[in-house]
């Protein structure tokens, strides 16, 4: 009904939901549909309003759009998958309870200067440290509070257009280059021995660790999330992005939970496998580190609008590589020198469904 209350009623519309993965797939859907020359630009607008509903029932709500046949009727929740799948990356790869929680430290620091962030607009504008993340309430254990996305109510929204149009609507451009998009199985205790991704990535099932016995498919097992490899590389083709460690100048990846940072670096060939949690311990991801990561704060910082999330994202990369954020966020100190490409992920359920795509100057 979005296009109504815009007075676009004799526009095209139609309405997207996949999850969480909602907005990233709406955005990608827009820009093949731009690309195809079926419209010379598509206004993408994602919304969330979650405050009608006691916080359990948005839970249980949350919950339905995973697997109802088993996990739901069974008591899992989100919070106890994703906690699930970062203690077996504790038992493999050495993930540690202090890795996450830097990687918490970082998300909500960075969302200090932003201006649309959800944390500093409840919480103050003071940093926070390791050992606050640890005082915060247990979710799901390795998951405290601190780690976990925020309930947000937010809207955005993005204007694509063809570059026609474009170059008649702004002097400083933003392109997207590549777009990508993967799936996986609903139920994550299915993957281990999911046939479907056996031998498909030969080069992980290398670097599996001797010691722990080895699934059927290797990856990506409950370690990592095979559609977001698979929604990173068919973008990353797209672009011509060769070694996206070299070439992406920034990341904003979708965390629901600490842990998807760890696997997202790794699943995004930013790193190898198990090797998330060295890129955190060594700075990386800082904001003038190697790969600057969740600049925006992210899902644990920004919040986690559901409908709107990525969009929200893809926004504030638009801004970084146009040299906005000193004007949109008043911030000029948060501004990164000559970014060139960004790359921006999405994904729902637990990566059952996932989307990606590359930003350009």
């Amino acid at each position: 009904i979005i296009h109504d209350y815009l007075g676009l009623s004799a526009v095209p519309a139609y309405r997207v939901e996949s999850g969480g993965a909602t907005p990233i797939d709406a955005i990608v859907n827009a820009a093949l549909w731009i690309r195809s020359g079926m419209f010379p630009a598509v206004l993408v607008v994602g919304w969330e309003k979650m405050n009608e509903l006691p916080i359990q029932k948005v839970n249980e709500a949350i919950a339905i759009a995973g697997d109802t046949d088993w996990d739901f009727v069974s008591g899992f929740t989100y919070n106890a998958f994703y906690a699930t799948m970062e203690a077996r990356r504790m038992h493999v790869y050495g993930d540690t309870e202090e890795d996450l929680a830097e990687v918490a430290v970082s998300n909500h620091n960075n969302s200090l200067d932003n201006p649309y962030a959800q944390w500093p607009a409840q919480h103050g504008f003071s940093k926070i440290t390791v050992e606050d993340v640890y005082k915060s309430r247990l979710i799901s254990w390795p998951y405290r509070l601190y780690e976990c996305a925020m309930t947000s109510e937010g809207a955005s929204a993005l204007l694509l257009a063809n570059e026609e149009m474009t170059k008649k609507l702004t002097d400083n451009p933003v392109w997207i280059s590549g777009v990508g998009f993967g799936t996986d199985t609903m139920r994550a205790g299915d993957r281990p021995d999911n046939p479907a991704w056996k031998g498909l990535y030969p080069e992980d099932e290398k670097i599996w660790p001797k010691n722990i016995p080895k699934p059927m498919s290797p990856y990506p097992d409950l370690l990592n999330f095979g559609s977001l490899r698979v929604s990173a590389r068919m973008a990353y083709k797209d672009a011509g992005i060769k070694n996206p460690r070299k070439e992406i100048s920034f990341v904003e990846i979708f965390d629901p939970y600490a842990g998807v940072v760890l696997a997202g670096l790794e699943d995004f060939d930013f790193c190898k496998r198990g090797e998330g949690k060295k890129m955190v311990r060594d700075g990386v991801i800082q904001p003038h580190g190697e790969l600057p990561c969740q600049l925006s704060g992210a899902l644990t910082a920004q919040g986690h609008a559901v409908g709107s999330t990525s969009i929200a994202q893809v926004v504030d990369s638009y801004w970084q590589l146009s040299n906005q954020i000193g004007k949109k966020w008043g911030a000029p100190g948060r501004q990164l020198s000559k970014p060139k490409k960004a790359f921006i992920h999405g994904h729902g359920g637990t990566g059952c469904q996932a989307g990606a795509v590359v930003l350009e100057v």
